[in-house]
């Protein structure tokens, strides 16, 4: 049997990072949405004017038998910037802000030890900004949002921005890439 478990995390625009989680071994499904803010059932629309206060997040379920939590969160915290407060790369506002929003406990204290240790070891060069909340109300994002690289290969976003990103991951993370991506 599984050992399924769930976390939310806000690393920037969801479609890159969903492809990353995607691609990687453990994990049984990624849905996009929004969280942590305070309009019920905002559409992306509200989202993208930055008044809901959600952060465009995944829905992470995952093995943890095949996959830690602290793997896991490893691969979030080094596939987008945890050091920019509320803004990716040339995406600004609270919706692209890092977070990490834990469904129990023990998912906050792992996170809260990894934050600890990335920082004693000096992994990035400022202070890492990702807040860490307590999980809410989950929005899944529109249909055209989920799966959205898979769905899109040939757009120039996909191309330009999440492909390099996904190249970058599997260099770095090839045991941790389902092997049907390599």
């Amino acid at each position: 049997m599984m050992n399924i478990q769930k976390i939310t995390l806000g690393n920037g625009c969801f479609w890159c990072t969903e492809a990353i989680f995607q691609s990687v071994k453990g994990v049984m499904s990624v849905t996009s949405g929004y969280t942590g803010g305070h309009t019920q059932n905002p559409t992306y629309m509200e989202i993208c004017n930055g008044d809901t206060g959600h952060a465009e997040a995944l829905e992470v379920e995952f093995d943890a038998d095949v996959l830690s939590l602290d793997e896991l969160l490893l691969v979030f915290f080094k596939t987008h910037n945890p050091t920019t407060l509320n803004r990716q790369g040339n995406d600004v506002g609270t919706q692209y802000r890092s977070a990490i929003f834990y469904h129990n406990d023990e998912q906050r204290q792992q996170a809260e030890a990894l934050i600890k240790k990335l920082t004693e070891e000096k992994v990035f060069d400022k202070p890492i900004v990702t807040e860490i909340s307590p999980a809410s109300e989950f929005y899944k994002a529109e249909d055209y949002h989920q799966n959205y690289y898979n769905d899109n290969p040939l757009k120039p976003y996909c191309a330009f921005v999440i492909q390099p990103k996904l190249n970058k991951f599997v260099k770095e993370f090839t045991d941790k890439v389902k092997p049907e991506l390599l």
